[in-house]
């Protein structure tokens, strides 16, 4: 397969603090990839630096081919890169349709004064616009909601409406930040299901998620990262059973469940 972003030698330093330590990732088409590591360990902070929120300290991101380092997020949004965030940024007053809608921005072109007369050239790419919406509010389950406030749904689907936007920009690359934040069981379920679902409208899949279920049960691939540096890159099967990945993270979370269930 070929590979879709390249991240070369990243470092990423804060006030002195080194966030990110020589990341080396490959991350090739048709792959759902997770990021997993204990708080701290510089999941968001590699995130932030792939799509363009943050620039790398030193190192190169290659997408598409393309050199991408330190390009701002509109740049990598065109450019094929698509991503929610750990707490939903949702425009609570519009419409769930509308939210979808907003998500298009980067494939509708339309000039102020063609929008203020609502020209027929505007007119039919809004038609068109809302017609896609449909398509995949549809696809998401979330059609029959469509004229409802986005502030009005449950939770869980929020979080469906939110990557339902980052769906809207048609990007090739869809990143989730912790997805499964704040769902219970069955919207878990439910999660895992859609992000098999959705493969098919985009390359590839890249997920920070601390659920374990989640990670062993829709991903190809695993990267453990811990205090900045990467642990691991293997397999689910593999991260299950390499000890320092165990050390890390994995063992740490079972002795935290183990202690909740006491």
């Amino acid at each position: 397969m070929a590979v879709l972003l390249k991240a070369e030698k990243i470092n990423k330093t804060y006030e002195g603090v080194r966030a990110l330590v020589d990341i080396d990732l490959e991350i090739e088409d048709d792959q759902i990839l997770s990021i997993i590591g204990p708080n701290g360990a510089g999941k968001t902070t590699l995130f932030n630096v792939l799509t363009g929120i943050d620039a790398p300290t030193s190192g190169k991101v290659t997408f598409d081919g393309r050199d991408t380092t330190g390009k701002p997020v509109h740049t990598m949004c065109r450019a094929g890169l698509g991503r929610t965030f750990q707490n939903i940024r949702l425009f609570h007053a519009m419409t769930v349709i509308d939210n979808i809608v907003v998500g298009m921005h980067t494939k509708l072109k339309a000039d102020l004064f063609g929008v203020v007369f609502r020209l027929p050239y505007y007119v039919k790419r809004e038609k068109e616009a809302y017609k896609k919406a449909e398509m995949l509010l549809d696809e998401l389950g979330l059609l029959d909601l469509a004229y409802e406030h986005s502030g009005n749904l449950p939770y869980g689907k929020q979080r469906k409406l939110e990557i339902g936007r980052a769906l809207a920009s048609e990007p090739r690359m869809l990143l989730l930040d912790e997805p499964a934040a704040g769902m219970n069981e069955s919207e878990k379920v439910e999660l895992m299901d859609h992000i098999r679902r959705i493969r098919r409208l985009c390359s590839s899949i890249v997920l920070i998620e601390h659920n374990m279920r989640i990670v062993m049960d829709i991903s190809d691939r695993v990267v453990v990262l811990n205090f900045g540096q990467m642990l691991a890159d293997c397999s689910p099967n593999e991260a299950r059973q390499d000890k320092r990945v165990i050390e890390a993270y994995l063992g740490r979370e079972e002795k935290t469940n183990a202690a909740g269930n006491q």
